[in-house]
Order: C-alpha cells, then structure tokens, then sequence
C-alpha cells in the first residue's frame, strides 16, 4: 500500500512558520512516502538540514515564482 504523500504549503507565511511545519512534516514521515513542501522562495536552510540528515529532495522552480521541494526519508 502506497501512503499518501503529505503536503505542506508554506507560501505567503511569515518567517519561521513554514520551516516549522515542513520540519514537523519530517518527523511524521514514513519510509516510502514524500513530503511536497510549497514555498515562496528558496528555503536554503532546509536544504542543510535535508542534507545533514540524508533526506533525499528535488527542488522544482515554477513558473510563477514559487518552489515545489520533493523530500523523501532517508
């Protein structure tokens, strides 16, 4: 059975409210699931953590401005 990927949308929120809930969003993960974290800009300090802690993650730049972040447990 496939779990349902979680979503976070952290667009428009005030700094440090959607590092927090992707962050939560993290601790709720399960192996073969992802995390589809939405923002307004490039969350760089995520991507430190992502990678301190061997989460996978794809970032796609959309056409309006926004970033999708594709985040996979390790």
């Amino acid at each position: 059975m496939t779990l349902p990927e979680i979503v976070v949308d952290g667009r428009g929120l005030e700094h440090p409210e959607p590092m927090e809930r992707v962050l939560a969003a993290l601790d709720e993960v399960q192996p073969g699931q992802q995390v589809r974290f939405l923002i307004h800009r490039q969350p760089y300090p995520l991507y430190d953590i992502l990678h301190r802690h061997r989460y996978a993650y794809e970032t796609i730049a959309g056409a309006d401005g926004n970033f999708e972040i594709l985040i996979s447990p390790p």
